[in-house]
């Protein structure tokens, strides 16, 4: 059994066989988590892996299904903290993915400097600290804005927790490319691979993933773009995939 507290709701992740807990008035993941989730890099049989502003947990709990490495989980609003715990455990992962509830400022310092095969993040995108942002809805708007982190701490943590080598893998707005190219290189983490989503042929992108190597040599790869939607408005063959699993 699990326990469901006020309005949240145990959801499915049908591609992974899981189960997450999700409230529409505190947090539910979005598509972004999913896509930069199939965009990372994973180290397949063994590593060491932290995603950073974990929600809800739904990154940890995706890459699980795809890794036997070990995953950790950041997040520092300890609501969504204690949602992913539960959906961890109920999903009898516990052996496999922790979960930290902490500041991911200071997780160089908690968990170790160069200590991570693969650093994944869906971090807040907008960079307003209007007071007036609080008085919306506090977990969405530490969420979303950077409230408790910006672009440039997210990056700078990133750097610090990667191995020589090691990858990070963000999810983010075509807005802040530049900034987020400016900080990884800033931090030594050099863009390697870049993928524009747009969410229909004929509309601007409106998401970029953006993978990069700490110490890595230039040389950047644009993939292919991704449209969400066909022109029908149903999810293309590869978001339908990600989301459902190959279908037989």
């Amino acid at each position: 059994m699990i326990e469901l507290l006020e309005d949240e709701r145990l959801d499915y992740l049908l591609a992974e066989e899981l189960q997450i807990i999700q409230s529409p008035s505190v947090f539910a993941f979005s598509l972004d988590a999913v896509l930069l989730s199939h965009f990372t890099y994973l180290p397949i049989q063994k590593g060491q892996i932290v995603d950073l502003c974990s929600g809800n947990g739904v990154i940890p709990l995706l890459l699980s299904k795809r890794t036997k490495a070990e995953i950790m989980g950041v997040e520092i609003q300890e609501r969504l903290y204690d949602m992913a715990k539960r959906s961890i455990s109920f999903n009898q992962l516990d052996s496999k993915i922790k979960m930290i509830h902490g500041d991911l400022k200071e997780m160089p310092t908690l968990l170790g400097s160069n200590q991570f095969d693969l650093v994944t993040c869906n971090p807040p995108y907008f960079p307003s600290k209007s007071p007036d942002i609080l008085n919306e809805n506090e977990h969405f708007a530490i969420a979303r804005h950077e409230i408790h982190c910006t672009l440039e701490d997210v990056v700078k943590s990133s750097s610090q927790l990667l191995k020589q080598g090691g990858k990070a893998s963000f999810v983010h707005r075509p807005e802040r490319l530049m900034d987020l190219f400016m900080y990884m290189r800033n931090y030594r983490l050099e863009p390697k691979r870049l993928r524009f989503v747009y969410p229909k042929e004929g509309k601007e992108a409106n998401t970029i993933l953006v993978e990069g190597i700490k110490d890595g040599r230039p040389g950047l790869k644009v993939h292919s773009p991704l449209f969400v939607y066909n022109q029908q408005n149903e999810y293309n063959e590869e978001v339908r995939a990600m989301l459902y699993g190959n279908e037989k």
